[in-house]
């Protein structure tokens, strides 16, 4: 008897979702910085076994749009509700509100296994772990309570296993030797936003997007141009700093996660451009792959 399912992860920035997705996979796929909005996309994570495939859906944290890329960001996240076999709503102490509460209406309503995630309870003493289990069970009556601590490893063996068992028989979605549904340049992309997330302030990280335009891989390098797209000159500025030493720095620190992510010795060229509003031209988000409805 084989199983499989999809194991859709949403809740407000921050709580942890892509911690646990890396976690339960055992390979970093998605980038985590302690910044709102580091996740922009929906990620596939495979977890396969023998008998099981788990397909994890790692998604944007749930934010009020200000612009057309936050409405995309936040297209992501509709469809995991509707097309869930098991979803984890994810939160952390006192993380009682969600931002959109029509969307908390339809995850309290779905029809499928729920399962309030309740991270980082490592934080907190165990009076107030009580209270906030009091609290969930209270307002989600339907849905099982899961205490957890993504940082201490704490109960994450014990979820897993609920997960496969809470799965319907099926075959596998994927085939078993794949680990997600992005490519290379996604994840090249997002091991260099990450590192801009990382070393830069303020409106910085939010402004920037990053697009890989040549990926050539040889038997013992690969060989890699991306471009670091901007709203403004000033950004751009910024981002290459005096005498260039912030860009090498990002390029640095990226060139080391990209040869342990490939296990492949790297070449990074890091370009930056300005294309102003990017963030508001339908077309352009397209082009980086936010799918406009």
């Amino acid at each position: 008897m084989h199983k499989s399912s999809f194991v859709n992860i949403i809740g407000n920035p921050n709580v942890g979702k892509s911690s646990l997705t890396n976690f339960l996979l055992g390979h970093k796929l998605s980038i985590i910085t302690s910044k709102a909005q580091t996740t922009r996309h929906r990620i596939l994570a495979l977890i396969n076994d023998v008998d099981f495939q788990l397909v994890i859906s790692d998604t944007p944290g749930i934010i009020e749009p200000a612009h057309k890329l936050h409405k995309s960001m936040m297209d992501f996240v509709l469809p995991t509700i509707e097309d869930a076999d098991i979803l984890l709503y994810m939160v952390e102490y006192k993380d009682h509100n969600l931002k959109d509460n029509s969307l908390f209406n339809k995850i309290v309503n779905i029809k499928v296994p729920l399962l309030i995630i309740l991270n980082k309870i490592d934080l907190i003493d165990q009076e107030k772990l009580e209270g906030e289990l009091d609290f969930w069970n209270d307002k989600v009556p339907n849905a099982e309570i899961w205490p957890i601590s993504v940082k201490e490893s704490f109960n994450i063996d014990k979820l897993l296993d609920r997960l496969v068992e809470l799965s319907p028989e099926s075959p596998p979605y994927f085939p078993k030797d794949q680990l997600t549904d992005k490519n290379e340049r996604f994840f090249v992309n997002e091991i260099i936003r990450e590192k801009i997330l990382l070393n830069f302030k303020k409106e910085i990280p939010y402004s920037v997007e990053v697009t890989t335009e040549d990926f050539n891989e040889a038997e013992a390098i690969i060989k890699i141009r991306s471009i670091i797209i901007v709203e403004r000159d000033s950004q751009k500025g910024i981002i290459i700093g005096h005498k260039g030493a912030a860009i090498k720095k990002v390029g640095t620190q990226a060139r080391i996660d990209l040869e342990s992510f490939f296990n492949k010795k790297i070449f990074l060229d890091l370009q930056v451009k300005v294309n102003k509003n990017w963030r508001s031209d339908e077309k352009l988000l397209k082009k980086f792959g936010y799918h406009q409805k």
